[in-house]
């Protein structure tokens, strides 16, 4: 209960801004169970080497798991930009409605996916069906994007369910921001049959770019 917000009276009737935010947050709390989740998975693909009778053959075996190493930093950086930024677009999205919850819903599908194409990215980088892997790898990023463009359009559209006071100027450099997200991973995705590790290195240089404080729309409403 944040300052200003009276308890409703024992026995009232919740109001219907009251029921939003409880929708609101139980929502939040949802997704970021889901997150976590997500993001826990990914270390199963790395596997302990077992019967190793000396140092530098259990040296050996951990360092022939590098594609598995590559595949979980690259993939948790992906998770954790897009829980920021659900968390972000959560401070400005304040109402909840059944289609709302749907969309998010399936963007938390897609996330809890990731640990599928990151763990067969990981089997086959070093050796041949590489390019399947890292087109399916940057394919279920692509998808991905476009559920979050679809949860925040839905959202944004004509201030459907955004803070009363939301700021003209950061809603649409949202949209201009998410607006890039599909067709730059499609891209990734068409890469991945010309060069393997270029496909993976620019999609962990793409969550590492998405993270920077000067390509947030949520940082730059603060500025002037």
């Amino acid at each position: 209960m944040t300052d200003g917000e009276k308890e409703p009276a024992l026995g009232s009737a919740p109001t219907e801004a009251g029921s939003g935010r409880r929708d609101k947050r139980r929502l939040e709390a949802f997704s970021d169970g889901v997150f976590a989740i997500a993001v826990t998975l990914l270390v199963l693909n790395l596997q302990v080497p077992h019967n190793m009778r000396e140092d530098r053959e259990l040296l050996k075996a951990l360092l022939n798991q590098w594609p598995s190493y590559l595949a979980y930093v690259t993939s948790f950086a992906q998770i954790t930009i897009m829980w920021i930024n659900h968390h972000r677009l959560f401070t400005v999205i304040r109402r909840t409605d059944n289609l709302l919850m749907l969309f998010n819903g399936l963007l938390l599908l897609g996330v809890t996916f990731v640990p599928f194409p990151t763990a067969v990215l990981a089997e086959y980088l070093p050796r041949a069906g590489a390019h399947i892997a890292a087109a399916a790898y940057s394919g279920t990023y692509a998808v991905i994007a476009v559920l979050f463009n679809l949860l925040w359009r839905y959202s944004a559209h004509n201030n459907r369910l955004l803070d009363h006071e939301a700021n003209a100027h950061v809603v649409n450099a949202i949209t201009r921001a998410y607006s890039f997200g599909p067709p730059l991973y499609v891209l990734l995705f068409l890469l991945a049959f010309v060069n393997v590790g270029a496909c993976v290195a620019m999609n962990l240089a793409f969550a590492i770019f998405w993270a920077l404080p000067s390509q947030n729309p949520f940082v730059r409403r603060t500025s002037g």
